[in-house]
């Protein structure tokens, strides 16, 4: 039997081409656990994924998508059966293996969740790989003393996929969040958020001149990096701390430990990739219970498998807003 899936070639001059074509069943990764795919989204990754496959991709043809979220098919493990709701994010899929832009997928059962009660598999995308990360982010900061009424949470790129759902989550949880945005059209957008106030990127642009600023910010989920987060670092107020899940800004840290030693500022790393089991459960549990579906609706920008070599460009490009929702058998 075959299935339709975005399938990304490459001929023999190295000239790329993505297109959804059928794919025969038979032709899916070994897996012990066969999912029938309701609904995926974009990343960054899956940008990369679909052109040259920026170092991520190992061989061609590929079908790329890291997030995913559909019914079980076939089991080979207990944990599983058919009829099952589950949902697979990172694990390197989409990027060494075949991924989640397809109506079919075949991966290993340890690196499935459940799907949470009172989620369905679409809000479940339109919070992906993006909304987990967030959520991570905001449980390493709550574990460092993050709570409601301590001051202003800074969030960078808010307008992408992992900003959006952090300001959306912290507003509902009772911070004031202040969104950082180089788009002036997306003020709007995060306000409907929850976002209180509007910070221009360009406020934050400048290299640091000074290690140290006035105390500004109680917390900080950073998906920039570069010179912006080494400028935000100065910023912090005296011991809390910046969650680090994105680089957009560039892998360079221009900073000094200045605000390490005399502020006690803590920069913890947040990976979604390769987290245990039990986290993602936890993860998923908290984003159930704090998520507001409302406003995780008006992020969700719809899509099928045709839109989405426009849409990966566009991911790349910095243009995409919110969560792109891809209903793969649209």
């Amino acid at each position: 039997m075959s299935f339709n899936a975005l399938v990304v070639e490459k001929d023999a001059d190295g000239a790329m081409s993505a297109r959804v074509k059928p794919v025969d069943e038979a032709s899916l990764p070994p897996g012990n656990v066969t999912v029938a795919v309701d609904y995926s989204t974009v990343n960054y990754k899956d940008g990369l994924c679909m052109g040259s496959g920026g170092g991520l991709v190992r061989a061609w043809p590929h079908v790329p998508g890291i997030d995913f979220a559909g019914t079980v098919e076939t089991s080979d493990d207990p944990r599983y059966r058919t009829g099952d709701k589950v949902i697979l994010t990172g694990w390197r899929v989409g990027e060494v293996r075949w991924g989640g832009h397809a109506q079919k997928a075949r991966v290993e059962a340890d690196w499935l969740v459940p799907l949470p009660a009172g989620l369905t598999t679409r809000a479940a995308m339109a919070i992906g790989t993006a909304g987990l990360t967030s959520m991570l982010a905001i449980l390493a900061l709550e574990a460092h003393g993050l709570a409601p009424g301590r001051g202003p949470v800074l969030v960078t790129g808010a307008a992408g996929g992992v900003g959006s759902v952090a300001v959306a989550l912290l507003a509902a949880l009772g911070h004031e969040v202040a969104a950082v945005t180089g788009r002036p059209e997306t003020e709007r957008y995060l306000r409907d958020l929850g976002a209180s106030r509007i910070v221009p990127r360009a406020d934050l642009a400048e290299t640091v001149k000074r290690p140290l600023e006035s105390e500004t910010w109680a917390g900080c989920v950073d998906a920039v990096g570069g010179a912006m987060l080494a400028r935000v670092l100065g910023q912090m107020n005296y011991g809390t701390s910046v969650a680090a899940v994105g680089l957009a800004g560039g892998a360079a840290l221009p900073a000094t430990v200045i605000p390490f030693l005399l502020r006690g500022i803590n920069l913890l790393g947040i990976d979604s990739v390769l987290q245990p089991h039990a986290a993602r459960v936890a993860a998923w549990a908290r984003l159930t219970r704090d998520i507001d579906l409302d406003r995780l609706e008006r992020m969700i920008v719809p899509a099928t498998l045709a839109d989405l070599p426009r849409l990966g460009q566009a991911i790349l490009a910095g243009k995409v807003q919110g969560r792109v929702v891809v209903d793969v058998n649209a």
